[in-house]
């Protein structure tokens, strides 16, 4: 009997006796036993950047304070990190009704009261609590053309105008910035929907310096990294995360020298070799990310777009995903399923991103690339007719998918299958030796 995430359990699964199977996880690292204290420690020792209680007191009497925060589908365990920041500005002299937390929505949608306090705990009963607004043209500001590529930059105006930009994040690998974190809250968590649609854009996408876990070279990290500091970021706290959802590490400062940090951490943990490519991978993703199809394929694309895709040309992914919340409600999610069924193929899929695009269209676009490599099923979705629509393939259990994907790659008398139980914070690379 195999398991996997699923939802806020887990999924049981029997693998058949013609399956050769193989497992891979991101490395053990104890989380940490106090949470709440390591934020503190850090704060009081951060990297490459004056402590924020001394940030905070050089700002003038009044000054409008901003904290960016992820929302419900990243781990960010922001209920215990904001506080020890909300305690620094205190000290400072910086005032709680000067203090805004800005729940980085982008284009997904605005999160609900009930939501904000799961996320930030009794924060919202201490400072103002907002979402931002990446549809309403009034409530931005301009950035300027942003290089490498000249995206047009804008974040909110509540941003813009703040005397000092605060962020929380975790940091893991990223299909597109390489790496995200604190300064991806800012730059495309509180940006204008122009931003999205520039960033997620073809000319992005296919740039071969986009990739998973790269940062060097990466046009799209150098994008955000302009427009977080455009928008005033000077201070992050960031942390991460094992394949739990636990901290394992937490991190305070200046926002490169913390990504730095904990990018190596990251990269140990996460990273982790395998000597082949397989048949078949059963990817895991669970709570929160399996919410939705536009978040919990993004299992499927990672292992394609690993540095050599973990599933051979022609073989098959398995999602367990729960998918509540079916492709997702917000206006990225409803145009990733509407990208999806319009096109007849999904090589029309792609052909039409490159004749017009908009933000949350890139989902698409990376799963019609993926579908273009191999099979993608999802096995145990509350919604089966959106996985269809989406141009993928339902199954009732995993069973019934692993038995889908063994028909789709010609049922051989032996098939190779991996499985990742934590398929978005684990990233197998196929080794030197075994793609010589």
């Amino acid at each position: 009997m195999q398991r996997v995430p699923y939802g806020e359990g887990e999924i049981d699964f029997m693998i058949q006796p013609w399956f050769d199977v193989d497992v891979v996880a991101s490395k053990t690292a104890a989380p940490l036993a106090d949470l709440g204290r390591a934020a503190r420690e850090a704060l009081a020792a951060p990297l490459g950047a004056p402590p924020l209680r001394q940030l905070a007191a050089d700002l003038r009497k009044g000054a409008q304070v901003v904290i960016a925060v992820t929302d419900l589908t990243r781990s960010s365990p922001d209920a215990v990190l904001v506080p020890p920041l909300l305690d620094a500005l205190n000290a400072a002299g910086v005032r709680d009704g000067s203090i805004t937390v800005i729940v980085a929505v982008g284009l997904h949608r605005a999160t609900t009261e009930a939501e904000k306090r799961e996320k930030l705990g009794a924060v919202v009963d201490r400072v103002r609590v907002v979402d931002s607004d990446g549809r309403d043209p009034s409530k931005w500001a301009d950035l300027g053309s942003i290089p490498p590529y000249g995206v047009p930059g804008w974040t909110q105006k509540i941003v813009k105008d703040a005397d000092l930009v605060i962020a929380t994040g975790v940091v893991e690998p990223h299909q597109y910035a390489g790496w995200s974190g604190g300064r991806k809250t800012v730059a495309i968590g509180c940006c204008g929907e122009p931003v999205i649609t520039a960033t997620h854009g073809m000319r992005f996408l296919e740039d071969p310096g986009v990739r998973l876990a790269r940062i060097d070279g990466n046009p799209f990290h150098e994008t955000i990294r302009e427009i977080a500091k455009r928008a005033g970021l000077r201070f992050c706290v960031n942390v991460v995360n094992d394949d739990r959802e636990r901290a394992i590490a937490v991190a305070a400062g200046d926002p490169d020298a913390v990504l730095a940090h904990l990018v190596r951490i990251g990269s140990e943990v996460f990273t982790r070799p395998i000597d082949k490519q397989y048949d078949i991978v059963i990817a895991g993703v669970g709570a929160p990310k399996d919410v939705n199809l536009y978040q919990a394929s993004r299992a499927a694309t990672y292992l394609r777009f690993a540095p050599t895709p973990v599933v051979r040309a022609g073989g098959a992914i398995v999602i367990p995903a729960q998918l509540p919340e079916g492709a997702g409600s917000g206006a990225g999610e409803e145009r990733f399923l509407a990208a999806l069924e319009r096109a007849e193929s999904p090589a029309a899929v792609v052909e039409g991103a490159r004749r017009h695009f908009e933000g949350g269209e890139q989902r698409a676009v990376m799963v019609a690339l993926t579908l273009q490599h191999c099979l993608v099923i999802v096995a145990g979705s509350e919604e089966p007719d959106v996985v269809r629509r989406a141009k993928l393939r339902p199954a009732m259990d995993v069973e019934e998918g692993l038995d889908l994907a063994y028909e789709h790659i010609g049922r051989p008398e032996r098939a190779s299958v991996l499985i990742v139980p934590r398929a978005l914070h684990t990233l197998p690379v196929v080794t030197e030796r075994a793609r010589a």
